[in-house]
């Protein structure tokens, strides 16, 4: 098999900072705030906050599960896409410690990790150009 990269143009547009509140699932907030600010694409550009109990993807595609309560993200990175029925998907990876100090890594499983007390995050808009 050949080696494929897309590449994509486009530019950056608007900047969006939100606060999640306690037991809203990180992921489907991500969604509904890009849909509530008008967002077709966007990449996290920052997060802060904690979790009740994480869910993170294994390669298998089982879900590994990190016990709270207060499993603090290290680190959030990913992006919203635009599908071809026009609904909205995140892909979210990130480093989460568990309250023992043990970190864990890997994509984070929709409707499963419920924020703990709040959340913060920032995203900004991808806005793609028709070229290729």
């Amino acid at each position: 098999m050949s080696d494929v990269r897309l590449i994509e143009r486009g530019r950056m547009g608007r900047v969006a900072y939100a606060r999640i509140g306690p037991n809203e699932d990180l992921m489907q907030s991500v969604e509904k705030l890009c849909v509530a600010q008008g967002f077709g694409n966007a990449f996290v550009r920052g997060a802060l906050g904690s979790l009740v109990d994480a869910c993170l993807e294994r390669p298998d595609g089982t879900c590994q599960v990190i016990r709270g309560p207060a499993v603090e993200i290290v680190s959030l990175a990913g992006e919203v896409r635009r599908q071809s029925d026009g609904t909205l998907r995140a892909a979210l990876t990130g480093v989460v410690a568990d309250t023992q100090g043990q970190v864990y890594g890997g994509p984070f499983v929709a409707g499963a990790n419920a924020v703990c007390v709040t959340f913060e995050i920032t995203l900004e808009e991808w806005l793609p150009s028709d070229e290729s």
